[in-house]
């Protein structure tokens, strides 16, 4: 979406809230255009990877028969964490009450986009930066099973029945279904729009009210929602043969696309980012300049805007109860802001200062407390905690000075609280959530996200899902 003159500033000068440095003090004007040149000429192909290619990477890593469908251990299966280490690619199993490692195995490269548990928590996917998805077997602490269903992915979702996978790609432009038994894949949609303009997916996310998947475009103003429950409720009234289907106000329309139907909503805007209400009722997007919008997805119209200045980070958003009300909270990806926003009438209605731009902002219903860190500025060692009945910042904590804070996760009763320290000697710091203190760290090659079993397949407000 970038113009050649703009992409020439992000070379010289970075991109904010990426991980995009500045070239300009390393390569002159001249190197910087040509630069720009190769990068925006056309490849003569582009890259395939479809159904049968996605067939053929399948590996099998052990039978059925030899998986017990019991725990292999005595920890409390729905209180396990899966602590992602980017430092040599490797995952924890943690137990969430005694804090000890179950088990340590190889990722894929880079993983990205949260791991995925199936809804009894028995099964986890892992999706990689270049395509791969893994299952795991969380009962018997085993790899079970690899599939590439991409050459550059996002990430992986999980229907809320455990039948279905989904995997958003940046290359190819589509998403790919998998039967989440055996990761085979089911069928591949191609992401494009009426006119034949293809987009990268930014990432796609499961609405369990609704049965349904919800894929979020980079490159087109709509949003889709792909309905994979025969009793959905995603989809508007229907009124004759799906292919033939249009809404009478034009927004949307429906496409036959066999197994998997589609719903494509039409936008004003790129939105970048995404959040959902609890109920799954509206999508909340922004995009990178801050405009951000509230959908109702059942509709698909465009119901109130939102006051959100640098680049609100909303899928790292977290929802509580102020004062009888829903209230939704977002760190900031360029500015050192929190913007806490009512979600009856959309408006904001505190904006709280940090000591920088924050990534992951986190919390449970348990806790009086919500955690962010400031991931972007220069005091990333910090990590502020907020009084969610006071809506205010009542301390802050360094628990590594001089490396990066990030990443908090709840335990199952939101008792405890897990931090992240991002480096190769980093650890994973355990936290007394009501009083703050550290009660244990274990050194890890630079953690980042962790997911505990019952937050994620109980969809608790103070996580991402």
């Amino acid at each position: 979406r970038l113009r050649r003159e703009a992409a020439h500033t992000v070379i010289r000068e970075g991109r904010a809230a990426t991980q995009m440095p500045a070239f300009g003090e390393s390569l002159s004007t001249a190197e910087i255009e040509a630069l720009t040149d190769y990068i925006y000429t056309p490849l003569a192909q582009l890259p395939e990877w479809g159904l049968e290619a996605i067939r053929a990477s399948r590996i099998s890593h052990v039978g059925d028969a030899a998986l017990a469908n019991e725990p292999r251990y005595d920890a409390d299966p729905l209180n396990l964490f899966l602590v992602v280490e980017l430092g040599d690619h490797h995952a924890t199993v943690l137990d969430g009450d005694s804090f000890t490692p179950l088990d340590r195995f190889p990722t894929p490269f880079a993983v990205h986009g949260g791991p995925k548990y199936s809804p009894d928590g028995r099964f986890v996917y892992l999706a990689s930066r270049d395509g791969w998805i893994r299952k795991y077997d969380m009962y018997n602490l085993k790899i079970v099973a690899d599939v590439r269903a991409g050459i550059n992915t996002r990430n992986v979702a999980i229907s809320d029945d455990g039948r279905y996978l989904m995997v958003g790609n940046y290359l190819p432009h589509n998403v790919v279904i998998l039967d989440a038994r055996d990761v085979t894949p089911l069928q591949l949609i191609p992401t494009r729009n009426d006119h034949g303009t293809s987009s990268r997916v930014s990432a796609v996310y499961t609405a369990p009210p609704r049965g349904s998947f919800i894929v979020a475009l980079k490159d087109l103003a709509e949003v889709w929602e792909i309905p994979y429950r025969k009793d959905a409720t995603a989809l508007p009234v229907y009124r004759g043969p799906m292919h033939d289907y249009r809404a009478d106000s034009g927004e949307e329309s429906l496409q036959d696309t066999r197994r998997f139907p589609l719903r494509r909503i039409k936008l004003d805007d790129y939105l970048d980012d995404f959040f959902f209400d609890r109920d799954y009722r509206h999508l909340i997007g922004a995009s990178r300049n801050g405009k951000g919008q509230v959908i109702h997805l059942t509709t698909g119209q465009r119901i109130a805007g939102l006051e959100l200045n640098g680049m609100p980070h909303l899928g790292s958003g977290i929802t509580w109860e102020y004062q009888g009300r829903q209230v939704l909270a977002t760190p900031n990806l360029k500015e050192g802001t929190v913007t806490i926003i009512d979600m009856q009438s959309w408006q904001t209605i505190k904006t709280l200062k940090t000591l920088g731009p924050g990534f992951f902002m986190r919390s449970h219903d348990n806790s009086r407390y919500a955690w962010v860190d400031v991931f972007f500025g220069k005091e990333r060692d910090a990590v502020h905690i907020i009084d969610k009945d006071k809506l205010a910042i009542v301390k802050t904590l360094r628990p590594a000075p001089g490396k990066t804070s990030a990443h908090v996760e709840f335990t199952r009763d939101g008792s405890h609280a897990l931090l992240s320290i991002w480096d190769m000697d980093g650890a994973l710091i355990v936290y007394d959530a009501n009083t703050l203190q550290e009660v244990k760290r274990l050194p890890m090659k630079k953690p980042s996200g962790k997911y505990n079993v019952w937050n994620k397949t109980r969809y608790e407000g103070g996580t991402s899902h």
